[in-house]
């Protein structure tokens, strides 16, 4: 059985793919939108901006509260309808108020940003049976493919349609339909829930980052794919170049992206009926080299090749995601295990911002140039990721990293005056 709890998988994908579609729509609406209203680019990207650049910072934070919480599910929907609302807020202040103001609500949208990412997925294991987590973990991911490949172009439709206005509230909307199913995730039941919320904010965070950086598997994973995130972040700031020159338009670069989010989503599907033989571990690797290859091979510009690119990197993001997420949830400790997704989410988004930027001189000077780094990149990624690798006594296939979690949890315990008495035993 896949349910464990009363919403079970289907409402819990069911309102992961709602929220994170709203999510993936809400940055072209307000381009859209911000476009529309002041006729400025400039301000229009300064939205996204705002909203991407807070969405990094706050990360940390909402995981944070989210393992102080009793019940999580309430924090989460709270959150939730705080990004949805300040959606609205924008929309209403866009020609109306001046343009700080409008930025400010923006990247306090931007803050609860990650808790339609890893705040969600931080709370499958209260939701699925534990020998069914690794098929839960494969849906869970196809959201996010699934998301990115149906948002951007719901925006373009729904503002071609209703103008960009509209595009921003149903983007809205959709955030705001996740909010009943956040509400019936489970409570937490373990001592953990309580023990972890009598000391100050600020030791809960010194041990998340403690944690992911002390757990090898962890501190492995989060470098590998924030690397591995900034080489994909270059190839979208490439995309419109690439679909110039190698399919006769700009346009054609989405077209590309759509190829991508397509054949992650195939992969993941694939996953879900068919799990890999390989470790979580192996997997991250693996992808990881394919995306270097996925990535020359787009760097020749021949219109084949890059379609078979495009293809080639959404088989190994796809995985990749999945893989990242299995092994949060293998090796992260009970009460740190919403920050731990929502800070790695957060420096994922970091990689990419800091990958886009850079690719856009590059791109300028040759396209080539641009995707050979964003492989360059990729193959650095796999270097990180080969330098942690080390003999495992636990073994590759473990069913979860109850040993050293625990030992740390009682260490971070210790360190923050809890006893000692945490585990992982009450989400198992």
């Amino acid at each position: 059985m896949l349910k464990r709890y009363g919403i079970g998988l289907a409402g819990y994908t069911t309102g992961a793919a709602a929220a994170r579609t709203g999510d993936e729509m809400s940055g072209p609406a307000l381009l859209l939108a911000g476009l529309a209203a002041t006729g400025s680019a400039a301000t229009a990207s300064a939205l996204l901006a705002g909203v991407t650049i807070a969405a990094a910072v706050g990360g940390p934070l909402l995981g944070a509260l989210l393992d102080r919480a009793t019940r999580p599910g309430r924090l989460l929907s709270a959150a939730l309808a705080g990004y949805a609302a300040a959606l609205l807020v924008v929309l209403g202040c866009l020609g109306r108020v001046p343009i700080a103001l409008t930025l400010a609500v923006a990247v306090l949208a931007g803050l609860l940003g990650p808790a339609l990412a890893g705040g969600w997925t931080s709370q499958l294991p209260r939701v699925v049976n534990p020998r069914t987590l690794p098929r839960a973990n494969a849906y869970d991911a196809m959201t996010f493919n699934a998301a990115g490949l149906v948002g951007p172009a719901l925006a373009g439709l729904t503002a071609h349609l209703a103008g960009a206005n509209a595009a921003v509230v149903v983007s809205a909307a959709l955030v705001a339909l996740a909010l009943p199913v956040a509400l019936a995730l489970p409570p937490r039941t373990d001592r953990a829930a309580t023990d972890g919320a009598t000391g100050p904010i600020r030791a809960d965070l010194a041990a998340g980052f403690r944690a992911i950086v002390r757990i090898p598997p962890l501190a492995r994973a989060t470098t590998t794919s924030v690397i591995s995130c900034a080489g994909q972040g270059m190839l979208v700031a490439c995309a419109p170049l690439l679909g110039h020159q190698a399919l006769g338009g700009t346009g054609q670069g989405t077209v590309l992206l759509s190829l991508v989010a397509f054949a992650a989503l195939a992969a993941n599907a694939l996953l879900a009926r068919r799990p890999a033989p390989l470790s979580p571990d192996a997997v991250v690797g693996w992808s990881t080299a394919v995306l270097a290859l996925a990535l020359a091979l787009a760097a020749t510009v021949h219109p084949v090749a890059v379609l078979a690119a495009a293809v080639l990197l959404g088989a190994a993001e796809g995985p990749q995601l999945t893989a990242v997420f299995a092994i949060r949830h293998r090796e992260a400790p009970q009460r740190l295990r919403g920050q731990i997704f929502t800070t790695g989410a957060s420096a994922k988004l970091s990689g990419f911002a800091v990958g886009a930027a850079a690719a856009g001189p590059l791109a300028t000077r040759s396209l080539s140039l641009a995707l050979l780094t964003a492989a360059a990149v990729q193959l650095l990624a796999l270097l990180c990721h080969a330098a942690w690798r080390r003999p495992d006594p636990f073994g590759p296939h473990r069913s979860s990293a109850d040993a050293p979690s625990q030992r740390f949890d009682a260490q971070g315990a210790r360190e923050t005056g809890e006893g000692g008495r945490t585990g992982v035993a009450g989400e198992r």
